[in-house]
């Protein structure tokens, strides 16, 4: 550990950052995000991905697409989006989306605990939830 990285201490507790690509390491499958942090009810989960992925919605909740290596593609009925390394992206509850990578993708989702990768389309794409790295 750099001196960078050294955990510092208060009242017995232990702070320590998360490294992104210390993480992405311990993924070796596609399509199945591991929950690195909570703050209240949100979960931040780490997925990596490639190809296309399943049409889709999440009635009562937004999710947060962050791509921190390579390029995203959304589709939605009624057009699309791409979302670059450095960029982000919200889809709203309610709205049908469908996400596409042609070159290996690497994301942060940001999502409330519970929500299920393809929504209620189930399926086996449906990642086991709350799998924590």
């Amino acid at each position: 550990m750099s001196q960078h990285q050294t955990p510092a201490t208060t009242s017995g507790r232990k702070y320590q950052s998360i490294n992104f690509s210390g993480k992405f390491s311990l993924i070796n499958e596609q399509w199945a995000p591991k929950t690195i942090a909570e703050m209240n009810d949100y979960q931040f989960k780490l997925v990596k991905l490639q190809g296309d992925f399943i049409w889709h919605d999440h009635v009562d909740t937004d999710e947060t697409f962050i791509v921190l290596e390579g390029q995203l593609r959304i589709d939605f009925r009624d057009g699309q989006v791409l979302v670059s390394q450095g960029e982000m992206f919200v889809v709203h509850k309610g709205v049908e989306h469908k996400t596409f990578a042609e070159s290996e993708v690497k994301l942060l989702l940001i999502e409330p605990r519970g929500v299920l990768n393809t929504g209620h389309e189930g399926g086996e794409r449906t990642a086991t939830n709350d799998v924590w790295i």
